[in-house]
C-alpha cells in the first residue's frame, strides 16, 4: 500500500509541474552546442536507422521498449534495449575480425581512451572515389597527426538517414588501408557510414586496420554541416567486457 501511495504522490507532483509550467513541453534536440563550438557527431538511434549486418531494408526496427511504466503503476519508467553492437555510430575492437583476439579479450573495454580522445583532423575526401592509396597520398596528411575523420560522398548522399542499407557506400580499399598503416601516424580512423571499408573490400580492409591492434575504427559518424579542420575529438564507448563492438558517443570541440 505504501508504494501505491508513493506512486500517486509522484504522479500528482509531475502533473503539478506540467500545469505550473509551459503548456507544451518540448525537449531540446541539438547538433551544435556552445555557440558553434561543440558538434555532436553521433547519429540519433531510432527505428529507421540503417543496419547493414543483415542488409535490412527496414532499418534496425523497434529496439527500445518500456517493461516498467509509470502509466501502468510503476514508480518510474524503466526502458529495455536490444540491438546489434555495430549499430549507428559505433566502435570496432580487434576481436571484431580476429577470432584469436576475441578469445584473448581484446574487447571494447580494452580500447585506449587516449586514442579515442585528443586532437583530430576532419578532412574531405574526393567525392568520385573510394579511399584508395592515391587518395590517401593526395590528402597530404602530415606525420604526427594521430586522429583523422574522413568525410566522403556518404555524407552528401545522407546514407545514414535512409532506413535501407546501401551497399554502394564509400570506404577504404585494401590499398588505401595499407597506405594509411604504412605511411601515416594515424591511430584513430573515423568515417561517415557503417563500415570503414568499401563493400567490395569489406573484410580485407578491416583486417589491415585491426591486425596490429594499434588503430581504432569509429564508424557511422555524423559529419554533415561540420567545417573541415582541426578539433578535439572525444569518443567514449561503454565498458562492455567481451564485446567486439559498441555504440559510442562522439563530439568535436573547436579550440
Amino acid at each position: 500500500m505504501k508504494y501505491q501511495a508513493l506512486s500517486v504522490v509522484v504522479s500528482i507532483f509531475a502533473v503539478a509541474i506540467c500545469v505550473g509550467g509551459d503548456n507544451e513541453l518540448v525537449p531540446p534536440r541539438r547538433e551544435v552546442y556552445d555557440d558553434g563550438r561543440i558538434f555532436d557527431i553521433s547519429h540519433r538511434y531510432q527505428p529507421e536507422m540503417p543496419e547493414c549486418v543483415s542488409q535490412s531494408k527496414d532499418g534496425i526496427g523497434q529496439f527500445l521498449w518500456l517493461p516498467k511504466s509509470m502509466k501502468n503503476g510503476s514508480l518510474a519508467n524503466q526502458s529495455g534495449m536490444k540491438m546489434p553492437a555495430h549499430t549507428g555510430t559505433h566502435v570496432d575492437a580487434p576481436g571484431h575480425v580476429f577470432d584469436h583476439y576475441f578469445d584473448a579479450g581484446f574487447d571494447v573495454d580494452s580500447l585506449d581512451l587516449h586514442v579515442l580522445n585528443g586532437p583530430a583532423l576532419l578532412v574531405d575526401v574526393p567525392r568520385d572515389t573510394n579511399i584508395t592509396a592515391e587518395v590517401m597520398k593526395s590528402l597530404s596528411i602530415p606525420r604526427g597527426v594521430k586522429r583523422v575523420l574522413f568525410r566522403t560522398l556518404n555524407t552528401d548522399r545522407r546514407l545514414m538517414f535512409q532506413k535501407e542499407c546501401d551497399t554502394s557506400f564509400v570506404g577504404f580499399t585494401v590499398g588505401g588501408a595499407k597506405w594509411l598503416v604504412e605511411n601515416t601516424d594515424i591511430k584513430l580512423v573515423g568515417i561517415d557510414y557503417l563500415s570503414v571499408a568499401s563493400f567490395d573490400h569489406l573484410m580485407p580492409s578491416h583486417l589491415v586496420f585491426l591486425e596490429n591492434r594499434e588503430i581504432i575504427i569509429v564508424e557511422a559518424l555524423k559529419l554533415d554541416d561540420v567545417p573541415a579542420g582541426v578539433y578535439s575529438v572525444h569518443c567514449l564507448p561503454p565498458r562492455l567486457a567481451g564485446a567486439e563492438g559498441s555504440p559510442i558517443r562522439c563530439i568535436l570541440i573547436k579550440d
